[in-house]
C-alpha cells in the first residue's frame, strides 16, 4: 500500500485520470531516454574532439616555441624580449553559446589585431615574424580545446541529470502511476460486486414477497 498515491479517490474520473498520467509518464521516459542515449552520443564525439584538440595544441605550441627559439638564435634573446615589449598585438576573446541537444554550452573565438610591426624589417628575422604567427596559431587552438572541454563538462551535467530522471521515472513515478490504477480498478470492481449482489439480494426479498399469499 505504501506505493499507492497519498490522496487517491477510488472513482472512475481518477482512474481515468490515472491512465493519462501513466500515458504522459511513459511518453516523457521515452523521451528522456531517447535524449540520454543522444546525450552520450554527443558526448562521446566531444571525448574524440579532445583528443585530437590537445594534440593540436601540443603541436602549434611546440611549432611556437621552436621559432621562439630559432629567433634568439639569430637576433639574441634581449634583442627578442625587447621586440616583444614594443609589440602591441592584442587578442580579444569572445564567448557566445550554442545549443547541443538542448543544453547551452559555450562558444569561444580569438579575435586578434595585427598592428603594424614595431620594428623594422631589415633589424629584425623572418624568423621572428613566424614565431609570432606560429604562437597566434597556438592561442586559437587552445581557445578552441577550452571550448571543447567545457561542452563536455555540461554534457556530462546533463547526462546525469537526464538519467537520474528516468530513473526516477522508472523506480517510482510509473511504478506508483501503475500500483495506485490498479488499486482504484480493483476497489471499483469490488464494489461493483457488492452492488451487484445487493441488488440481487433487494430483488431476492420482492420477489419472495410477491409469492407470499
Amino acid at each position: 500500500m505504501s506505493k499507492i498515491l497519498p490522496g487517491t479517490k477510488t472513482t472512475r474520473m481518477e482512474l481515468l485520470a490515472l491512465k493519462n498520467r501513466m500515458v504522459l509518464a511513459e511518453r516523457g521516459h521515452k523521451l528522456l531516454r531517447e535524449k540520454r542515449d543522444s546525450l552520450i552520443m554527443e558526448f562521446f564525439n566531444a571525448i574524440a574532439e579532445i583528443k585530437e584538440a590537445r594534440e593540436k595544441v601540443n603541436a602549434t605550441l611546440k611549432e611556437a616555441f621552436s621559432a621562439l627559439t630559432q629567433a634568439k638564435m639569430m637576433m639574441g634573446p634581449s634583442r627578442v624580449v625587447e621586440f616583444a615589449y614594443a609589440s602591441r598585438v592584442r587578442a580579444d576573446l569572445t564567448i557566445s553559446t550554442r545549443s547541443t541537444m538542448g543544453v547551452r554550452v559555450p562558444v569561444l573565438s580569438v579575435d586578434q589585431e595585427n598592428p603594424e610591426l614595431p620594428y623594422s624589417l631589415p633589424d629584425s628575422s623572418a624568423k621572428l615574424d613566424l614565431m609570432s604567427s606560429k604562437f597566434r596559431d597556438a592561442l586559437r587552438t587552445i581557445a578552441r580545446l577550452a571550448e571543447i572541454e567545457s561542452c563536455v563538462k555540461r554534457l556530462a551535467l546533463e547526462i546525469e541529470r537526464t538519467k537520474r530522471r528516468v530513473s526516477a521515472l522508472e523506480t517510482v513515478v510509473i511504478p506508483r502511476l501503475d500500483a495506485t490504477a490498479r488499486f482504484v480498478k480493483l476497489a471499483l470492481e469490488e464494489r461493483e460486486r457488492e452492488d451487484f449482489y445487493r441488488i440481487k439480494m433487494v430483488k431476492e426479498r420482492l420477489r419472495s414477497k410477491e409469492q407470499l399469499p
